[in-house]
């Protein structure tokens, strides 16, 4: 299966100024397939070693005598040399030998000509339990997430599909054939999730090999921990990460968590889950200018979960047959639509870079107001409002266009894409004025194309 990280990868390794790549992202979510389809499709040679398999060369890359380093790594993947043309060097599940991720200093510095990819999950988790840390400014990071709506779109072969997503421009009529197609593809994702085993699994055999896929990956996450945490924070550690998909959405409270613990003992678990990108917070930024990083509060904050199929499981959603399946319905669509929505945003961003999820919240007795999620493009913050159905009301947008004053607003839901100008009236009693924007309703599907779309749309002056 294809994933765009790929074309990265192809820049990467063609770089005058290239550094060692550290695959940053949750286990299971296909980095070392992606590093075997790159090598296989750009016709590399492959020296991959699996550092779970040799605790023994622990010792050996705490040395920093690369080469000793090099002369075991090349006896322990016992294919010969791997210095030379079109040849590449991948060290899996790096963090088991934490002094490895140090050395990987020493191969940009002493053998820059040697291609290096190292792959791991919980790095943070292996490296606190070491002097050691990250040889930032000698490696580059490329962050992996689950398998996005298009690549899944691809994996089902439907390049049709696709080939409409990504040509369609604003005021372009859509067909509504196209339109139902992409709903049925999209509620098939909504359930099934981007876990690129449980994708194939799918599309192999059907929904009930998605579920039984979904209930390992979560049990492998869950023995991870253990590894690296003790008998009172791995108790915790289970507590948020049962939590979380319970809660996608809403503004997280530890107590509701657990009453009787400590809000700052949960705090270490929870951040600790963030460390290893199985939660994903999104903050409270007010919105009052760019950087929206710059009025994070890290206090007011809704988590989101690693993949929506994990939530669907992880909420015990079980399927009887592929019909029962298809005519299921969810209780909670609402937080589904808004989950899927903050798993596609990174899709927004370049993926050597991470930035973070950021929502606009206002609370008080009678004017309550949440905008789901505030969006930086270029010099812009466009507010973004996610809906499950094909209704619903614009109150909360109404308040922050109030406070803000946004040129451009961003509807999701699951209707035909349309353009419209909306014009926000003075409150009865208010020394306000009559404020303008222009709302882009875009059904979910079109998530990842938001980029370009935003550019060629039109705006009004308030």
């Amino acid at each position: 299966m294809k994933r765009h990280a790929e074309s990265y990868l192809t820049e990467w390794i063609s770089s005058e100024r290239r550094k060692p790549l550290v695959l940053r992202g949750a286990r299971q979510v296909g980095k070392t397939t992606l590093v075997r389809d790159f090598a296989k499709n750009n016709n590399l040679d492959l020296f991959e070693i699996n550092l779970e398999q040799f605790p023994e060369l622990a010792d050996v890359f705490a040395t920093n005598n690369m080469e000793k380093i090099i002369h075991a790594l090349e006896f322990a993947i016992e294919k010969g040399s791997f210095i030379g043309e079109n040849k590449i060097l991948f060290l899996d599940e790096i963090q088991a030998t934490p002094a490895a991720i140090h050395t990987l200093r020493y191969f940009y510095e002493n053998y820059p000509h040697i291609p290096v990819i190292a792959a791991g999950s919980l790095l943070e988790f292996a490296l606190g339990e070491t002097s050691l840390s990250m040889p930032v400014g000698r490696i580059e990071f490329l962050y992996i997430e689950p398998m996005t709506f298009e690549e899944f779109l691809e994996a089902s072969e439907k390049a049709h599909l696709l080939d409409l997503i990504r040509t369609f421009n604003i005021g372009d009529d859509f067909p509504i054939t196209a339109h139902n197609l992409l709903l049925q593809h999209l509620r098939n994702y909504i359930l099934v999730g981007g876990m690129p085993e449980a994708v194939l699994c799918f599309l192999e055999d059907g929904f009930q090999s998605a579920q039984s896929t979904h209930a390992s990956i979560l049990q492998t996450y869950q023995t991870d921990f253990s590894k690296y945490a003790t008998k009172a924070e791995l108790l915790r550690l289970y507590k948020i990460f049962s939590y979380i998909p319970t809660g996608i959405g809403e503004k997280f409270k530890y107590v509701n968590v657990d009453p009787r613990e400590q809000s700052r003992d949960l705090k270490v678990a929870f951040d600790l889950l963030v460390m290893a990108r199985v939660i994903k917070p999104a903050w409270h930024t007010d919105g009052s200018g760019v950087p929206l990083g710059a009025t994070l509060n890290y206090r007011v904050f809704k988590p989101f979960f690693l993949d929506i199929g994990l939530v669907n499981a992880s909420c015990g959603l079980t399927w009887i047959s592929d019909e029962d399946f298809q005519s299921t319905n969810l209780i909670n669509e609402g937080k589904l639509a808004e989950q899927f929505i903050a798993q596609h945003l990174h899709a927004l961003t370049p993926p050597y870079m991470e930035s973070p999820l950021t929502y606009w919240l206002r609370e008080g007795r009678n004017n309550n107001a949440e905008v789901d999620f505030l969006v930086q493009l270029g010099t812009d913050i466009l507010p973004m409002e996610i809906k499950s159905g094909k209704s619903g009301t614009l109150k909360s947008l109404h308040e922050f266009a109030r406070a803000r004053q946004p040129e451009r607003a961003i509807r999701f839901d699951l209707n035909m894409p349309t353009q419209q100008t909306v014009e926000v009236k003075p409150r009865a009693n208010a020394n306000e004025h009559s404020i303008k924007f222009e709302l882009h309703n875009f059904p979910l599907y079109l998530v990842e194309q938001l980029n370009r779309l935003m550019r060629n749309s039109t705006r009004v002056e308030n």
